[in-house]
């Protein structure tokens, strides 16, 4: 597997596979052909189909400016190999083709590949991939799940996380501060503003829920209006777990350490969702992505706890179970409606699947390996309808 830092990308929303990853393909591209006069990219299947709701065409435009660049949407075409597939063509003064045709695509999480490109050791830095394996590792080692994120990833890792939880942060408090409406067709206010505010006025347990969902809720509005966020694992999902760190470092005291271990926890998860399923929802639906980002995120809650690996994993498996068959079904193809209110409902969901495996002994027969396969396959039979393509579900109402 690779870096978690594979994962945790800080750019700009609404989307991580429509915007941060045809942004790097784009970018790979036009330093490759520095001398082209123009350019041509091609966008295939969900990419197609939701690009201009998700801001692909303007951010390939800027990226490509001052040059200028013909963009084609193919949205009923859907390739073999990934939904978001892209075709990138650089042409000379006189409008002839320098060098190939580069075919990439955009796998969710802000990441591209090129299925042509087999995976060096270089970016291997996990041996490990299955979570069960891991979870020998500590038993067998005496160490916890965020000891082996340090074992492979080295120290440094923690200089990285700092400054990811320090940006996650920044990203709520933005979000907490700004009001008006989100940019799109369908006029939809901002509310983490007003959820805050609320929040001080209820007693205990409702202020809880209500502070929980504000912090969420600003970081999904940011997300949705293009500001700057964390992938977590991606740009749709990217309100869950920085909202449940948020939550549980101001309710019980939870030193920055412990913070960025839990994050580690999550990365570590995340990671394996990503290498054994999808975070894609054009791939496999929204179970991907908010499903993704809450098993993360109940992990780290279950860390921060003070739950062992066994009942961490527990709780990565309750959050992504209760979320298999989930579809993505964003109205008008903007990341907004069913989109921000999904990330407040699971990172409350987040906490209850931490509480659950917390409060239990541990024991249960479907292991978050076995669950992120069923993920995986659910997702695959999915219709296509009801992945990224805004053409079923409520996207369809």
């Amino acid at each position: 597997m690779e870096s978690i830092k594979e994962l945790f990308k800080y750019g700009n929303g609404p989307s991580s596979s429509h915007t941060m990853g045809p942004q790097k393909a784009a970018e790979i591209f036009k330093e490759k052909y520095p001398a082209a006069h123009s350019f041509q990219v091609t966008l295939y299947g969900s990419l197609a189909a939701t690009g201009k709701g998700h801001l692909t065409d303007v951010v390939i435009q800027n990226t490509f400016a001052p040059k200028p660049v013909k963009i084609i949407f193919k949205p009923k075409t859907f390739l073999k190999e990934h939904p978001n597939g892209m075709d990138f063509e650089a042409f000379d003064e006189n409008n002839n083709q320098i060098g190939e045709t580069w075919r990439v695509f955009s796998i969710g999480g802000g990441s591209i590949k090129d299925f042509n490109e087999k995976e060096t050791e270089a970016q291997k830095v996990y041996e490990l991939n299955k979570l069960n394996d891991i979870l020998h590792w500590c038993m067998q080692e005496g160490r916890e799940l965020w000891e082996y994120v340090e074992e492979c990833e080295g120290k440094e890792i923690w200089d990285f996380l700092s400054d990811i939880w320090d940006k996650m942060q920044k990203t709520i408090e933005k979000g907490l501060k700004t009001e008006g409406v989100l940019p799109g067709d369908l006029k939809l206010p901002r509310k983490a503003s007003s959820f805050f505010m609320k929040s001080k006025q209820f007693n205990d347990d409702l202020s809880n829920k209500c502070i929980i969902t504000a912090y969420a809720l600003a970081t999904s509005e940011e997300n949705a209006s293009g500001g700057k966020i964390v992938t977590a694992p991606t740009c749709g999902s990217s309100g869950v777990l920085p909202s449940v760190l948020k939550y549980m470092q101001n309710k019980y005291g939870i030193c920055d350490k412990n913070i960025l271990r839990a994050l580690a926890i999550a990365g570590l998860i995340g990671n394996l969702i990503k290498h054994n399923g999808s975070i894609s929802g054009a791939e496999v639906g929204c179970q991907g992505e908010i499903g993704a980002a809450c098993s993360m995120a109940a992990a780290a809650a279950a860390k921060l706890r003070g739950a062992r690996p066994q009942k961490t994993e527990y709780a990565a498996e309750i959050a992504m179970e209760h979320h298999l068959g989930l579809t993505c079904d964003p109205v008008g193809g903007y990341v907004q409606i069913p989109c921000i209110e999904r990330n407040a409902i699971a990172a409350s969901r987040a906490i209850d699947a931490a509480n659950y495996a917390f409060f239990s002994d541990a024991s249960h027969r479907i292991s978050f390996d076995q669950v992120i396969i069923a993920m995986k396959k659910t997702g695959i039979d999915l219709k296509i309808e009801y992945k990224e393509t805004s053409e079923g579900g409520l996207a369809d109402l």
